[in-house]
Formats: C-alpha cells, sequence, structure tokens
C-alpha cells in the first residue's frame, strides 16, 4: 500500500481555544522506525480528552487553574491530537510481520504504560488521529478485520468505551447487581451502558430532560431525570459508575449500598466536589479513580468489537476540515453519541 509524502492534518499549534488548531494539507506523514506501523486513518472519534487537552484544562494539585495536559506539564507542540482511531495498517516497519499490511485495526490510544496504568495517549504524549496518517507500535494495533460494526462505531470504542471497561473492571461489576451511570448520553456513559447490558446487569441511566427518550431507548432498564428524579429517589445500588462529578457527587455515593462501590473518571460537571466521607466510611463503601483502560481491557475491548458485541451510536460525521466545526458541536453538548470525523484520502 503505497503512502504518501504528505498528507492532510489538523495540527494543534499552542494551548488555547479553537483558534489554535490549523488545517494544513502539506503536513509531512510521520517517519516508521522499527517495530512501528503506519496506519491509513479512516476514522477519528471526538472526546472531552481532546479538548481538554487543547485547552489544557486538566490544572495540578497545587493551582486547579494551570493550564498543562492530563499529566501535568504543558503539551509539546506543534502536536496533532486525536485519540480514538480506527484505520487499516499501510506499511510495517523491519521486525513486523508483513500480513499486517491491509488489515483493519482498532488503535490502543495508550502508547505506553506504566504497569497497567496509561503513561504516553495519542493526541497528547504523541501524535494522533486528527489526520490521514499516524505511526504507531505494532503492539498497539489489534487486528478487528472480522468486525460488523463500521469504521465509524470502531473509531467510538478507544477512549469512550476503553474508559467505561476499565471502570467496570476496576469496579468488579457482576451480572445481576444493580449499577447507576450517571452522564449516560455521553460517549463514556453510553458505553458503559451498553457494556453493562451485555453483562447481565440491572442498569439505572441519570440523564437530562430532552435527552432521556433517547438514552431510554439504549436499553437501559430505568432512566432517572436530572432536574426531575432527585437522586434519593433511586433505590440503593451496587454500584455508580460517575463520569459526571459535580454537584451530585455526594448524593450519588448516599446511593449505594452498604459495602458496595462507586468508581469515578470524569469531571464534566465540575472537578471540585463535596463529599461527608462519614458517608463513606460508616457504610463501609468503596471509592475508586479509574482512568481510561489496562492493556488487557483494551483487548477485551477488541474482542467485543470484532464479535459485534457493542453498538456505537454515531450521532455525526464531519471532514477532518471541518474539525473546528465537529468541536464546537462537541462543547455544545446537544447530542447523543459519538461525534467522529474521517479524513478524504482521494484529496
Amino acid at each position: 500500500m503505497d503512502v504518501p509524502p504528505t498528507m492532510t492534518a489538523a495540527v494543534t499549534t499552542r494551548h488555547g481555544g479553537p483558534d489554535a488548531i490549523e488545517i494544513r494539507s502539506d503536513w509531512p506523514v510521520p517517519t516508521m522506525g522499527a517495530g512501528e506501523v503506519t496506519v491509513r486513518v479512516t476514522a477519528a472519534a471526538l472526546n472531552n480528552t481532546d479538548i481538554w487537552s487543547r485547552e489544557g484544562a486538566y490544572g495540578t494539585a497545587e493551582d486547579p487553574d494551570a493550564v498543562v495536559g492530563w499529566q501535568g506539564v504543558p503539551l509539546d507542540f506543534p502536536r496533532i491530537q486525536g485519540i480514538d482511531v480506527a484505520g487499516v495498517v499501510a506499511a510495517v516497519g523491519d521486525a513486523v510481520d508483513t500480513d499486517l499490511v491491509g488489515r483493519r485495526v482498532l488503535v490502543d490510544p495508550a502508547l505506553a504504560y506504566d504497569g497497567d496504568f496509561p503513561a504516553e495517549v495519542m493526541g497528547s504524549e504523541a501524535d494522533g488521529g486528527f489526520a490521514e496518517y499516524l505511526v504507531c507500535g505494532a503492539d498497539r494495533v489489534h487486528d478487528v478485520s472480522g468486525s460488523p460494526l463500521s469504521d465509524a462505531q470502531l473509531a467510538c470504542l478507544p477512549t469512550a468505551y476503553g474508559t467505561a471497561l476499565g471502570m467496570l473492571n476496576r469496579a468488579g461489576c457482576a451480572a445481576g447487581e444493580r449499577v447507576l451511570v450517571t452522564g449516560s448520553s455521553g460517549g463514556v456513559g453510553g458505553a458503559a451502558i451498553q457494556l453493562l447490558l451485555e453483562r447481565g446487569c440491572h442498569v439505572i441511566a441519570r440523564t437530562s430532560e430532552e435527552k432521556a427518550e433517547l438514552v431510554a431507548a439504549s436499553g437501559a432498564h430505568e432512566v432517572s431525570v436530572r432536574g426531575v428524579d432527585p437522586i434519593t429517589a433511586t433505590a440503593e445500588v451496587d454500584v455508580v459508575v460517575d463520569v459526571v462529578g459535580g454537584d451530585e457527587f455526594g448524593d450519588l455515593l448516599d446511593r449505594v449500598r452498604t459495602g458496595g462501590r462507586m468508581v469515578t473518571a470524569g469531571a464534566i460537571a465540575g472537578p471540585v466536589v463535596a463529599l461527608d466521607v462519614r458517608r463513606l466510611y460508616l457504610r463501609q463503601r468503596q471509592l475508586i479513580g479509574s482512568t481510561m483502560h489496562t492493556p488487557v481491557d483494551f483487548a477485551e475491548l477488541a474482542r467485543i468489537a470484532t464479535e459485534g458485541g457493542v453498538a456505537p451510536r454515531v450521532a455525526e460525521l464531519y471532514p477532518l476540515t471541518e474539525l473546528h466545526a465537529a468541536q464546537r458541536r462537541f462543547v455544545a453538548k446537544d447530542f447523543v453519541g459519538k461525534l467522529v470525523v474521517v479524513p478524504d484520502h482521494d484529496g
């Protein structure tokens, strides 16, 4: 498969607003080394991670308003973002099986692990998928050639479904358990619902009134509507899967049964929460922090994708050259599912 010398890429030049991204049609295709592969990107989904990394919105323990990436330091620029990638292997480097060429793959966004925990991710410490090509280690691509999912659906999986699967595995969610999911109209929350249903759990989805009908169609057994149904009206659950944070955090913890678990992996409603620690230790509850996935989680996710065990909802497709519009839509949060950008390889 021929790889051209240049490509179209969305290049982030600094921390800041959408104007920090430049659409370039003359960006060099990255050089591939031994043990690496070149992937022709077929689809790349948008995530809150892309926005926060561009804005430098992660803060530090010393300064919550510090302009830094998720590791507590500013990103190196220029950087091609895009943490979620599906594609086709276009070329392989030395010491890589040539049978990979032409294979449809899902790319693990964690390019390096510290034990089981992601230490470097695409779009942050290395270039990602908002481009026509990317280069990564051969051990980071998972063959999903047999998957019934579209390229856009596959691109929805790495961060949202990988994060959700990591949360479920760390919290030990098991068949028959009652599990409350917040942010259930979003990428991670919606993924958690599908993965929990696959496990045989009873799912209660927490969402906004305007999105309640679509969330109910996802298969959740119960829907709890913010601003209408108080958290206290929900019967106790075995597990809370939270990606929201904010004002409801403490009340959500209080819905967990004695000895139950609450796992958290997001703060879209605010990172600083009110919590009565007595409600944690007097009821023997566990509070679990979870970031992304482990290598074992991602291999499990690739297997689920190949078997068609999930069906990601794609809200809308955007050309790569319209990434600015896609990110504005993402911030507006007026959709259910995932927004996906698709490079034009014919140009």
